[in-house]
């Protein structure tokens, strides 16, 4: 890698806040040395390096990301709130969610236009006051960086394009935004968080087998390997609202795979099932299963689906063996009706953040961690190849019973 090059960089960036672990995943574009914009750090001890590298780096508070500035918090009157933003439905302020700027008035320094996000603090006065926080959500946090060489690629005279700023291309518009405000819980339940655009029986919905992929191949083999980093060999697993698929890889050797899911033909589909049961969670919560039976759980794609969502994880708190693993994956493609209302209505980085919420207010769970990954490519072959460059993205949270 040098300045005659183009390289494509896999970054992994960690970070700890009050309530979890987290790593965010990035794949970036091809950059240059030359062109683009890179820390100090990685810039110097980048050139030189080959493919599948993988290097190290720790930056402090306000190293990486531009520090924690008080001034850039702001206390405003709630007509400075736009609840109308874009022409939509009447948004309502809720203590510690992320809003686009650009609904905020009267402030000289920003535009309508802007979508990048800020963070609203309630005040004690919520009905005429509340604060609206600008700082970038890991401004105070140390990070960690991990870099792999994953691409690259000689380049022939320089002529100049457009310059990326690769410190940005890791943290804008989400990193940061999953965890909770100075260890302020989250307002995610206001507003009527659960209801449903279709409201029917969810029996009714699927009874109709839909024996389709929700994820391009690339995401799902990504999926697949994060759970094969995470279960052991030998495990009794229990694939919670199970279809024809379980993100497994075929390399993982489990004792038992358990599938409950709520369409016959779609479990009978699954080869990799050793037992198979019909249950509807959003009518039974309740889980039919031992107390102590399983060592993990998987919850692919579906979490978006739940009502009680609370009620199943006690459950599967209770079903796992002291030390189990719960792993809840998930993307940005669900069944627009059948989701609830909040999971259309907030960021991506802030469903991590409600499924965190999930599992605090569950109990019964500890070393709970978020992961992301963003930014590969979709297979040539996938059928969204010429409307999508890039893969779906990855989401994860995970905990361990207590």
């Amino acid at each position: 890698m040098n300045q005659k090059t183009l390289a494509r960089l896999r970054c992994e960036l960690r970070w700890r806040s009050a309530i979890a672990k987290h790593c965010d995943c990035f794949s970036t574009a091809r950059l240059n040395l030359w062109r683009d914009f890179f820390p100090q750090a990685l810039e110097s001890d980048l050139d030189g390096r080959s493919l599948h590298d993988t290097r190290h780096y720790s930056f402090a508070a306000g190293e990486l990301l531009e520090a924690r500035d008080e001034r850039k918090c702001f206390r405003l009157k709630s007509h400075q709130f736009n609840h109308r933003f874009d022409n939509k439905n009447w948004i309502e302020k809720r203590n510690g969610r992320f809003y686009p700027r650009g609904m905020l008035q009267e402030l000289s320094t920003i535009f309508a236009e802007d979508r990048h996000p800020f963070r609203l603090i309630a005040d004690a006065d919520t009905k005429t006051k509340f604060y609206a926080d600008l700082n970038h959500p890991l401004a105070s946090y140390p990070l960690d960086l991990q870099v792999t060489i994953t691409g690259l690629w000689e380049q022939g005279e320089q002529r100049g394009g457009r310059s990326q700023d690769v410190a940005a291309l890791l943290t804008d518009n989400g990193p940061g935004m999953q965890t909770r405000w100075r260890e302020q819980a989250t307002d995610f339940w206001s507003d009527m968080p659960f209801v449903r655009r279709d409201c029917r029986s969810d029996l009714a919905f699927y009874e109709q087998p839909r024996l389709i992929a929700h994820l391009d191949q690339t995401a799902q083999d990504e999926l697949a390997a994060l759970h094969g980093q995470l279960l052991a060999s030998g495990s009794q697993v229990l694939d919670l609202m199970s279809s024809w698929q379980t993100h497994l890889p075929a390399e993982l050797e489990v004792a038992a795979l358990v599938g409950l899911g709520l369409n016959q033909v779609e479990l009978d589909a699954n080869p990799r099932l050793t037992e198979r049961v019909v249950h509807d969670l959003n009518a039974v919560p309740q889980l039919p299963f031992a107390d102590g039976q399983f060592d993990a759980v998987i919850c692919s794609l579906s979490i978006e689906y739940l009502v009680e969502p609370i009620a199943v994880l006690r459950e599967v708190a209770r079903v796992l063996k002291a030390g189990g693993l719960c792993v809840i994956g998930f993307s940005n493609r669900w069944f627009p009706t059948k989701t609830i209302q909040l999971w259309e209505g907030i960021h991506e980085f802030e469903r991590p953040g409600l499924v965190l919420e999930y599992f605090l207010a569950a109990g019964g769970f500890t070393e709970l961690e978020t992961y992301s990954l963003r930014g590969l490519l979709r297979p040539d072959d996938d059928k969204y190849a010429g409307q999508m460059a890039l893969s779906d993205p990855i989401y994860a949270v995970w905990g361990r019973a207590i």
